[in-house]
């Protein structure tokens, strides 16, 4: 008999899914079987699998060893490849039991794209583990992932979920647009005052790269983007700009097709005032910024971050620039 403790990263989720995630190479039909027997219990009694488990339930395995084995791929192997990667030190700027706030670096993946990439996702892991926060045993059931994206040359707040609970509550708080969010970018020209800008977005996946219309065009989604300059001169513009609509590459895309684009960026921006910040300044990656999360009302277990105002700070080579050119 194997006994499986329920921890606060699986909690909230059908048992049933939990069974599948810890015995993975099992049939459904396996689970139902036992299930019906009483030889899979959760909590002493007889369970559908359709229960939602909770912190501290325990499910109790009445199957042999070897059983329990050969129904398990080797999760645990695969994620100590972890141990072998060269990890970096993350920037969290807030973290409670649920969530953790990331100041993520320009360069620095999200996700992965290839199998062998090292992305963000894998630095949490390493973070959580090295802390305690997470074993290897928990990972068999349950991922750490972050609830929105951030291109790869873009800095700033990423949110993570540390727990189940934390992940699909902040996914839905996010995509029901309950945080307002705002990034701060540098754009070729003078800008001199704020704007509310809307358009279609149609994005060719094959090139990964999208195109701004005013009209609408068949597969693009509407888009609404809103900024104000902060400092401006002749030359540039440092823009606050609220994301009200979230699409791929939105920001950058919206901004070069109203003419001004952000300095650095090498797929909608400007090709000689890049090369002449890139001599200036060795730039690296464009100049934008996730700056700030404005959350709102938040649920119970969250409402540590209700109404709260969670700034990431900018880079140094973005503070230069500023310095410099204003």
């Amino acid at each position: 008999m194997r006994e499986l403790k329920i921890g606060k990263q699986e909690a909230g989720q059908r048992l049933d899914k939990f069974l599948e995630k810890y015995l993975d190479t099992a049939p459904k039909s396996f689970f139902y079987k036992m299930l019906r027997k009483k030889n899979i219990t959760l909590n002493d009694k007889k369970a559908e699998g359709i229960e939602r488990v909770q912190v501290d339930d325990v499910v109790k395995l009445w199957l042999s060893e070897e059983t329990i084995e050969n129904f398990r791929s080797k999760k645990e192997e695969a994620a100590k490849v972890l141990e072998n990667i060269q990890t970096e030190k993350l920037d969290i700027i807030y973290e409670n039991e649920h969530v953790l706030l990331i100041n993520k670096p320009a360069g620095m993946l999200s996700q992965k794209a290839q199998k062998d990439d090292v992305s963000l996702i894998e630095h949490l892991t390493n973070y959580l583990l090295e802390s305690g926060q997470l074993t290897y045993e928990q990972m068999a059931t349950f991922r750490p992932g972050i609830c929105n994206r951030l291109d790869r040359n873009t800095s700033g707040i990423i949110v993570a979920g540390k727990s189940l609970y934390g992940l699909q509550t902040m996914g839905e708080v996010i995509k029901n647009r309950d945080i307002d969010k705002y990034y701060y970018c540098i754009v070729k020209g003078r800008i001199a005052k704020k704007q509310l800008i809307d358009g279609y977005l149609y994005k060719n996946k094959n090139r990964n790269k999208v195109t701004i219309t005013k009209e609408p065009v068949e597969d693009a989604d509407y888009i609404k983007t809103e900024y104000e300059p902060i400092k401006s001169n002749d030359n540039f513009t440092l823009l606050r700009v609220k994301l009200i609509t979230g699409r791929s590459h939105q920001i950058r895309a919206h901004l070069q097709s109203i003419g001004h684009p952000i300095i650095g960026d090498g797929k909608y921006g400007d090709v000689q005032v890049n090369k002449e910040m890139k001599k200036q300044y060795k730039l690296k990656h464009h100049l934008l910024h996730s700056r700030e999360l404005h959350f709102k009302e938040m649920p119970e277990e969250l409402s540590d971050l209700a109404n709260k105002v969670i700034y990431a700070p900018l880079p140094d080579y973005f503070e230069k620039i500023i310095k410099y050119e204003f």
